[in-house]
């Protein structure tokens, strides 16, 4: 009997040693990821907690900690992407209305203050008024849209749509233009229906947009084209020249909203950096993606590609 309650009692205390032992051990572990953790949040470093432990406990804690500190690393760098992007979108916006804006000024003045002015002359500055003052308007109505498109306040009814017919009567708008500016013009357009579940008037600003950009920027190449085309599933469209192109470190970028190439704010390449933002963005309201590859002055390309339906 003695023999047994020595034994119960030897046991109790190797069973109370133990768990004093895991409990330091426990302690220790935990004081070594608050100290890791009080570093990493004191210096804001992209660092994880990683210590040596066979404790399973410890490691399942430290998986979910380095998680949330991936998301957490995650939201700060969209953050400072999103405060640098708002930063240089009001600064590029205050570019964009700034100048015309002055210009529109000198216009009113000329008009004011010139009472020797013809009727000649006052009727072309009146039309150049009209005009950069339409740009301005033009300028923030684009800007609007984009807020609208980001805030899903934008309504995009879909239907079934021919989106080889939207093409055709898209191009033929600017058939003129292109003529005059000597811009050959090479068009791959089946005539049988290619549908997709779509927005007419989204895929004819979209077109609209990517035309009026390989205009603006890739005339020099003395060739546009747009190429039509179903693959599997899919349509794809190609709106293509032989321009100067878009430089790898850019491609990335061109959808941004107000990013604009660093010519571009120059009078000969005027872009308000909106056009491209809001066409990525409608392309994705409808389900679709788009793509830029370019080579200057070879082919630069943007391929809108939307899923084809057959219903």
């Amino acid at each position: 009997m003695i023999a047994i309650l020595i034994f119960i009692i030897i046991f109790l205390l190797i069973l109370n040693g133990l768990q004093y032992f895991f409990r330091a051990k426990m302690n220790k572990s935990l004081k070594e990821i608050h100290e890791k953790l009080s570093d990493i949040i004191k210096n804001e470093s992209a660092e994880k907690v990683l210590i040596q432990t066979d404790q399973e406990a410890v490691k399942l804690v430290l998986i979910q900690i380095n998680r949330f500190l991936s998301y957490n690393q995650k939201v700060r760098a969209d953050y400072a992407k999103a405060k640098e992007s708002s930063s240089k979108m009001l600064s590029n916006m205050s570019h964009d209305l700034k100048t015309p804006l002055t210009v529109i000024l000198g216009y009113v003045e000329k008009l004011n203050l010139n009472e020797n002015m013809n009727e000649d002359e006052r009727k072309e500055v009146s039309n150049k008024l009209y005009q950069k003052t339409k740009d301005v308007i033009d300028l923030l109505n684009q800007f609007f849209d984009l807020v609208k498109i980001d805030a899903d306040d934008y309504a995009i009814p879909l239907k079934q749509v021919a989106i080889n017919e939207v093409c055709r009567k898209t191009v033929l708008e600017f058939y003129e233009l292109l003529q005059s500016k000597g811009i050959q013009v090479e068009l791959n357009i089946p005539e049988q229906p290619l549908y997709i579940l779509g927005n007419e008037d989204a895929l004819s600003r979209i077109f609209s947009n990517l035309i009026s950009n390989s205009i603006r920027y890739g005339s020099d190449g003395g060739t546009f084209g747009m190429t039509v085309q179903e693959e599997e599933e899919f349509v794809t469209v190609d709106i293509w020249d032989n321009g100067r192109g878009i430089a790898a470190v850019h491609q990335d970028r061109v959808f941004e909203r107000l990013y604009t190439l660093d010519d571009a704010r120059n009078p000969e390449f005027q872009g308000s950096g909106l056009g491209l933002s809001i066409t990525k963005r409608l392309t994705e309201a409808m389900k679709g993606s788009i793509h830029l590859s370019s080579k200057p002055y070879e082919k630069t390309v943007f391929s809108c590609i939307f899923k084809r339906i057959t219903y």
